[in-house]
């Protein structure tokens, strides 16, 4: 292998490293969206059965209305990680088509 073949090799990898803990990154960001969408939830939850339980105050009530309001936030939040996600992974695959057309000696792909 020649070693501006070699070198190219090595940056593509470098690269692909360095996106993949990105990759990680943005799914740990997702996992900890959903855990918070799911606490959120249980508020939601648990301030519906308040009112159904007792007569509506209008502190539950807006309290309910928040609860929904920041479940509406974090769930946008997680769809826009979720889309950062694919389309780091669609990095990935682009860089692993790289590094298997350098292998191959098609190494000006880049």
């Amino acid at each position: 292998m020649a070693d501006h073949d070699k070198n190219l090799l090595d940056s593509l990898v470098r690269k692909r490293v360095c996106l993949v803990s990105a990759v990680s990154a943005l799914t740990a960001k997702a996992l900890k969206l959903a855990q918070a969408i799911s606490g959120i939830d249980m508020d939601t939850l648990r301030l519906e059965l308040e009112i159904g339980r007792n007569a509506p105050s209008a502190q539950l009530v807006q309290e309910l209305h928040e609860s929904r309001e920041n479940a509406a936030r974090m769930q946008a939040a997680h769809g826009d990680c979720l889309e950062e996600i694919a389309a780091a992974e669609e990095e990935v695959a682009d860089v692993d088509r790289q590094i298997a057309a350098a292998r191959q000696g098609g190494g000006g792909y880049t």
